[in-house]
């Protein structure tokens, strides 16, 4: 298929299209002239990958290539390139006073790198808390870190078992399932609230009615 072909599957423009493949985040097609090339069905998945990772993902060019490269090249060591994929999504760890979420993390009693990059990210959620003057409940913290695990081993349960497509599943997984996280939160608040003060929320008018 040609580029334009290439854009409309992929749900871009051509011109974003020709952008992402001048910054190698989409592998060349196959040259049939000196200005023409061909993609394939290969094409077409990574340019909606790119996509996600940009727009859900929330990644910028950089860190979506940086991910990119780790899943296309992982190396031998996958525990390794887990480690540089997170911290291609996170960019450089700012200083930031670790102790209130290594102390949750102690509470939860989970066994964690105290070095990972998600506790210092931890720790930046809590001292934006603190900083708005906004207390968690302790038993609203504590379903947090109950639900947070049933989730980690729901996932890990699913990871397939070849190498390249677990860290695929891990990296991915780990960007583009919290905003579904998210919305699912808030829609289960909804379900709750319905629950407690027995009053489902008004219906809304299908699309298009």
């Amino acid at each position: 298929m040609r580029i334009s072909e290439l854009a409309r599957r992929g749900g871009v423009t051509t011109a974003t299209a020709k952008y992402y493949l001048r910054e190698g985040l989409v592998p060349p097609g196959e040259l049939t002239s000196t200005t023409q090339a061909q993609y394939g069905e290969q094409h077409v998945a990574r340019l909606r990958l790119v996509r996600a990772l940009l727009g859900p993902g929330s990644l910028s060019i950089s860190q979506a290539r940086d991910v990119l490269g780790v899943i296309d090249d992982p190396g031998d060591d996958m525990f390794h390139a887990l480690g540089a994929a997170q911290m291609a999504t996170y960019g450089a760890v700012e200083d930031v006073d670790p102790s209130a979420a290594l102390a949750l993390v102690e509470r939860s009693g989970w066994r964690v790198d105290p070095s990972s990059p998600e506790i210092f990210q931890l720790a930046r959620a809590l001292d934006a808390l603190d900083d708005a003057g906004f207390t968690v409940p302790d038993v609203v913290m504590d379903g947090y870190i109950a639900a947070a695990e049933r989730i980690g081993h729901a996932e890990l349960e699913a990871m397939p078992a070849e190498p390249s497509a677990a860290l695929r599943y891990a990296v991915l997984g780990s960007i583009l399932t919290e905003p579904l996280l998210l919305v699912l939160r808030r829609l289960a608040e909804q379900h709750a609230s319905a629950e407690r003060f027995g009053q489902a929320p008004p219906r809304t008018p299908a699309a298009g009615n």
